[in-house]
C-alpha cells in the first residue's frame, strides 16, 4: 500500500503485479480550465481515468459545497459516488498525478484521505518522469470503466474552517503556512483575488520549494530539516496549510508527512475565502 508517494519504479511493478489500483490524470491549468482536458486527450499515463479539478474535485454550489474559497470542497458522498460512477471501488491503489509540479494532483490525493481511503499516493515527479522512464502512454479520451461502488469510511485527514483560523489567530494551538508564492504572500502583486497579503502571524513556504529541480520530491531528510526550520519551535502538530483556494497547499501537507511530521491539518477555504469579509486582518509584508 502506498499512502504519500509513488516512484515511477513502484508504478512500473504496481501495474505488472495484477493488484487492483487505478491512476487519475488531474492535470490543469488555473488561468486556462479547459487546457487541462486538452492535455490529457493529446497524452496521459495509459489507462489513467481524468480527474477536473473544476468538475470533480470542487463543488461550485454554495448550497452544496461544503466550504468557501474559489475552488470549495465537495460533500464527501460528492466525491464517493463520482469516484464509483469511474469503476474506483475500496480495494484499489490510488495514484494520482499530472504536469504541474504537484499543483493540482494533490488535491484528489487529499479527498481520497477524506473520504477514508489510505491507499492513495501521488506519482513523484508527475507525468514528466514517467515518460522519461520509459512508461506507456497513449492519447485520447479513455475506455469507460464499469461502475462500482466506493463506499465512505472515517476521514483519515482534518480541515478547519475560517471561523476556527480567525478563533485561534495568534494561539500556540495554531501555526499558519501560507503555500503561495512570496510575492503574494508578501502583498506585492495578487493576479487572482481581490486583496493582497496574508492571514497576519502566517509562516510563508511556496509548494514548489518541496521539489527538486528534476521535479522529484526532496528526500524526507531535507524535508524535515526545512519544515523543522521553518516553524521553530513549534508543534508540527499546530500546523494549518493554506494557499489561494485550499488546493496548491496539500502539496506541503504531503510534504510535512513524507518528513516524518505527521498529517496536519488543511485550511480549505484559505485565503480566497479569508479575504472575502473585509473585516478580517489582513497582514503585507
Amino acid at each position: 500500500m502506498y499512502t504519500t508517494l509513488i516512484s515511477v519504479e513502484q508504478l512500473q511493478s504496481l501495474r505488472a503485479s495484477g493488484q487492483p489500483f487505478m491512476v487519475f490524470d488531474c492535470s490543469f491549468e488555473l488561468l486556462q480550465p479547459l487546457q487541462g482536458d486538452v492535455q490529457y486527450l493529446d497524452s496521459h499515463i495509459a489507462g489513467a481515468v481524468r480527474a477536473d479539478l473544476d468538475r470533480h474535485l470542487c463543488c461550485f454550489t454554495p448550497a452544496e459545497a461544503v466550504c468557501g474559497g474559489r475552488h470549495p470542497l465537495p460533500k464527501r458522498e460528492a466525491v464517493a459516488a463520482w469516484l464509483g460512477s469511474g469503476g474506483f471501488t475500496n480495494n484499489m491503489q490510488a495514484v494520482v498525478y499530472d504536469r504541474q509540479g504537484i499543483n493540482y494532483c494533490g488535491r484528489l490525493w487529499w479527498l481520497l484521505k477524506w473520504l477514508g481511503h489510505e491507499s492513495a499516493a501521488v506519482l513523484d515527479g508527475g507525468l514528466q518522469a514517467w515518460v522519461a522512464a520509459g512508461g506507456a502512454v497513449e492519447a485520447g479520451p479513455g475506455s469507460q470503466k464499469p461502475t462500482a461502488n466506493f463506499a465512505l469510511a472515517p476521514a483519515l485527514v482534518e480541515w478547519v474552517t475560517t471561523e476556527e483560523i480567525a478563533a485561534n489567530l495568534g494561539r500556540p494551538a495554531q501555526t499558519i503556512v501560507d503555500a503561495r508564492a512570496t510575492p503574494r504572500f508578501l502583498g506585492e502583486v495578487e493576479p487572482i483575488d481581490p486583496v493582497a497579503g496574508h492571514i497576519p502571524g502566517a509562516l510563508n513556504r511556496p509548494f514548489a520549494n518541496n521539489l527538486q529541480s528534476n521535479g522529484l520530491f526532496k528526500s524526507p531528510e531535507q524535508l524535515k530539516d526545512e519544515f523543522t526550520a521553518l516553524i521553530c519551535q513549534r508543534d508540527p502538530a499546530t500546523v494549518v496549510h493554506h494557499c489561494g483556494s485550499g488546493v496548491s497547499s496539500v502539496p506541503n501537507v504531503l510534504a510535512m508527512e513524507v518528513a516524518g511530521l505527521g498529517r496536519t491539518k488543511l485550511y480549505a477555504g484559505s485565503w480566497s475565502e479569508w479575504c472575502s469579509d473585509s473585516a478580517r486582518p489582513v497582514a503585507r509584508g
